[in-house]
């Protein structure tokens, strides 16, 4: 320690640094020493390093813990057993808690250990991220619902993380867009404004599979992208109002990523579950149908047979042939809805060749002119490009197809326009949008859409969407709709690339 420039060296240091010797007594400190003993409390007399020389280290510790893994300490390296030993450890301070790692080193004259070197640095930070991401993988660990997960993960970044807000958006079915579906931090009220500003931030992160730092008017912005095996999920984003030093920053870029990637594989994790229990339930509904339906078939025949005898027999007495035109009538609707019930409850086996959708989108059109020009309606196609290629069965999506066609057609007023518009994401799945601009679906009925027996049509069976959703996400897609009275009614369908 002769040297000046090594002791500059030692006091410029953040870390504390001292050393012993043998016995325990302080034959040097450097001047974090100071800082260290006045920011923990310590009496007045221990923060002047002056007046510590010559004491003993014995003498500031009580706890008998501490004083035997010391001793062990010294003991291990004054015998050779290692060079270097360290250990992290609690410090209470007037105002928190904090984290030190202790580092202890033997000094060497020639082959005789002399004394030791003593530094602790503050970990503090470093060590809350490792809880986070410890307690963010326990509590993500078991499957919990989509909800759960990020409420979550936003209230362990915001205890770890010391940031003042978190944002979660995750992506649409098509994965082009992202929508906020968690915050923590603002107001309410500012949601879409926030789901405006951060969505380029989010999509710059998926575009780059990587963590991005932005400054705004709220503070440093850092953004991790959330992805899968099946592609994009969403983003999260951490608001901080003082900006870290950097060293701090990189660590909260890392920390972020891996719970970016925890929370990626719990959201996909309860999806998964979720899709399970709705095949489950949905099966469950189908054996039901099937079974009600079989035993339906052969009343009803009956019931046919005996109307059309009956017709024939008295078939110059109109009152009789009235009646029995209405029982005929609503025999035949109930064997479609036999048949439906069949279709629905024993569906055909799927199979997938690679195909374009927009191909099958064709015949069904040109198989339905005659309906379109019998309501004077008129269809706009816009195809994209290139062509899209996906896993298809042919007939079955028509089914779907054609059932769009029908329920758009009877919803839309006479005379007006349809709109058909289809393209390929850059992920190379293909999406369709059909259009009306017939009365809105009401906010209650669009949630049941899909609900087997659930309809908004006189007479209708409920059956038809939710055949079209069942064979949508047997190609491993999926179909929506949206609507409001302002724009009318669209379905939405996206398949995966093959």
């Amino acid at each position: 320690m002769n040297s000046k420039i090594e002791r500059l060296v030692l006091d410029a240091l953040p870390m504390t640094i001292y050393s012993v010797d043998l016995d325990g007594r302080i034959i040097y400190l450097n001047r974090s020493w100071s800082r260290f003993a006045q920011a923990n409390g310590a009496p007045t007399e221990l923060c002047d390093e002056r007046a510590v020389y010559g004491a003993t280290i014995w003498d500031a510790i009580s706890d008998t813990t501490v004083r035997a893994q010391l001793e062990v300490a010294m003991v291990t390296l004054r015998e050779g057993r290692a060079t270097s030993l360290s250990w992290e450890f609690p410090c209470s301070s007037p105002t928190e808690e904090r984290i030190f790692l202790m580092q202890v080193s033997a000094l060497i004259d020639g082959s005789d250990v002399t004394g030791y070197v003593f530094s602790t640095v503050d970990i503090t930070p470093s060590h809350r991220s490792r809880e986070v991401l410890i307690d963010t993988g326990m509590a993500l660990a078991r499957t919990i619902s989509v909800d759960r997960v990020l409420h979550e993960v936003s209230q362990q970044l915001r205890r770890a993380m010391a940031c003042d807000a978190v944002v979660i958006g995750l992506a649409d079915g098509g994965h082009t867009t992202l929508r906020l579906v968690h915050q923590s931090g603002f107001a309410a009220h500012d949601e879409a404004r926030l789901e405006t500003r951060l969505t380029p931030v989010w999509l710059e992160a998926l575009a780059s599979g990587q963590v991005v730092t932005h400054s705004s008017s709220e503070g440093i912005e850092i953004t991790a992208p959330m992805t899968s095996s099946d592609g994009v999920l969403g983003a999260v984003t951490l608001v901080v109002t003082t900006p870290p030093p950097p060293h701090r920053l990189d660590e909260a870029r890392r920390v972020l990523a891996t719970v970016a990637a925890e929370t990626a594989a719990a959201i996909e994790r309860a999806w998964l579950v979720r899709r399970v229990g709705e095949k489950r339930r949905l099966e469950a509904i189908g054996e039901v149908s099937a079974g009600v339906a079989h035993e339906l078939r052969n009343p009803l025949f009956g019931i046919s047979s005996a109307a059309q005898l009956l017709r024939f027999r008295v078939k110059d007495d109109p009152v009789v042939e009235k009646n029995v035109g209405r029982i005929l009538r609503e025999v035949e609707r109930l064997n479609s809805m036999v048949t439906s019930l069949l279709e629905y409850g024993r569906p055909s086996p799927i199979n997938l060749v690679p195909g374009n959708p927009d191909a099958v989108w064709d015949d069904v059109i040109e198989n339905q002119r005659g309906r379109l020009e019998s309501r004077a309606l008129v269809l706009h196609r816009m195809r994209g490009e290139p062509p899209a290629r996906c896993s298809i069965d042919s007939p079955q999506l028509a089914q779907v197809l054609i059932n769009l066609l029908v329920n758009a057609i009877d919803a839309a007023v006479e005379g007006s326009d349809l709109t058909l518009q289809t393209s390929t994401l850059p992920t190379g799945a293909w999406r369709c949008r059909l259009h009306n601009g017939g009365p809105a679906i009401p906010p209650d009925a669009l949630a049941r859409v899909f609900e087997i027996f659930f309809s908004t049509k006189p007479g209708g069976t409920g059956i038809g969407l939710a055949l079209c959703k069942r064979i949508i996400e047997e190609h491993g897609g999926s179909i929506t709709l949206e609507s409001s009275p302002d724009s009318g009614t669209t379905a939405q369908i996206i398949l995966p690339p093959a």
